[in-house]
């Protein structure tokens, strides 16, 4: 096990169950209908699941068949993003709230201080698989490989005048920043501010990339917030645009704009490999096996997050929970890699059953 990824363990507790079954929703044996339990007509018994956009394919995935082959509902996955996902999910304790906040990136310390001041003290973080951030533009357009330094030099709102001081982005088009890249303007589509995809991005992509200029290693030796203040924030001036925390939005967009670039979740990519394709990144193409190594530089952890408080009050969610973590969904044979999702290494996974195993128990107990 990589360094990168031994210490997401350390974060979790320990338990473990597993099940193997189909990937195919349309072939299940449910065997005997059970009757679902009271349901109100809202909906209120519902599970419900809000967060990262990155993570609700996955989330989606693991929702219609706990429907199918259960007695419980469907539970509901809206889409947020991820810092409007904990928004919505430390608001309050209820059925009628939300149970799980997807996240493509960990919970903050403000997050955590929302939840606490709500009276949410109880939540559980589990690790749900990998994922890569990845730069795509349309199949027909020239393949970009890419560096990080060139990306900031791309995207962010200021950067070395090499006079030590700093200057607004003064560069138009990508030959501008190296005569390798294609003579075309810089517009890069992608998520918005709430987004944890862009989160990761910044911190994954923009902050190793800063650390090749010499100005930027000076700053974040003498002034570290003023590093990252340079860092994780973007041009506005059209360079970078906006689109939401659809990715399937900017993938629509790449397929009728072939000059421009687009920030998306390696699933989306895995999911339109015909019409879209990744830069390399450092000179490493985007592959499975370079993501879940590490080898590729802008990989990440997806996760849940429950609400404790809510185990006893809404029917099924700890069940759902050792659904998602099962071997059947996240397993190396299981249904959400045919999502795109990158699997846990074995020890990990049988970390986050054990987790789900407690869940379980816990709710038993209130």
């Amino acid at each position: 096990m990589t360094a990168r990824f031994g210490s997401i363990l350390a974060a979790f507790v320990l338990v473990c169950a597993a099940a193997c079954g189909r990937t195919d929703l349309s072939e299940l044996e449910t065997g005997e209908v059970i009757p679902p339990p009271p349901v109100s007509a809202d909906g209120t018994q519902k599970i419900r699941i809000v967060g990262s956009s990155t993570v609700a394919p996955f989330a989606t995935t693991v929702a219609e068949r706990f429907g199918a082959t259960t007695r419980y509902p469907t539970p509901i996955v809206e889409t947020t993003g991820t810092g409007g996902g904990f928004k919505t999910f430390c608001q309050k304790i209820g059925p009628d709230r939300p149970s799980i906040s997807d996240a493509s990136r960990m919970i903050t310390e403000s997050e955590q201080a929302l939840c606490a001041g709500n009276g949410i003290t109880e939540i559980t973080a589990l690790s749900v698989g990998y994922d890569g951030i990845v730069l795509a533009n349309a199949r027909q357009a020239p393949l970009l490989d890419l560096t990080k330094e060139q990306v900031f030099l791309a995207l962010a709102a200021h950067i070395p005048d090499g006079k030590g001081g700093f200057q607004p982005n003064p560069y138009k088009n990508w030959s501008e920043i190296s005569p390798t890249l294609p003579d075309e303007p810089i517009m890069v589509l992608g998520p918005p501010p709430t987004s944890g995809t862009r989160d990761a991005f910044t911190e994954l992509g923009m902050e190793p990339g800063a650390l090749a200029l010499p100005e930027l290693v000076a700053l974040k030796q003498a002034d570290p917030d003023a590093f990252k203040l340079r860092t994780h924030t973007i041009r506005t001036d059209g360079a970078w645009i906006d689109l939401g925390e659809n990715d399937t939005a900017i993938i629509q967009s790449l397929i009728k704009t072939p000059t421009a670039v687009g920030v998306l979740g390696y699933s989306f990519l895995e999911q339109n490999g015909d019409r879209v394709k990744a830069a390399h990144l450092d000179g490493v193409p985007v592959t499975f096996e370079a993501i879940a190594s590490g080898e590729y530089g802008l990989s990440r952890s997806m996760y849940i997050y429950v609400k404790d408080q809510n185990l006893p009050l809404v029917p099924g969610l700890a069940e759902f929970v050792k659904e998602f973590v099962s071997d059947r969904a996240m397993g190396p044979d299981g249904y959400l890699l045919e999502k795109g999702l990158i699997p846990l290494p074995d020890d990990l996974r049988e970390a986050q059953q054990e987790i789900a195993e407690h869940l379980e128990a816990k709710g038993a107990r209130k």
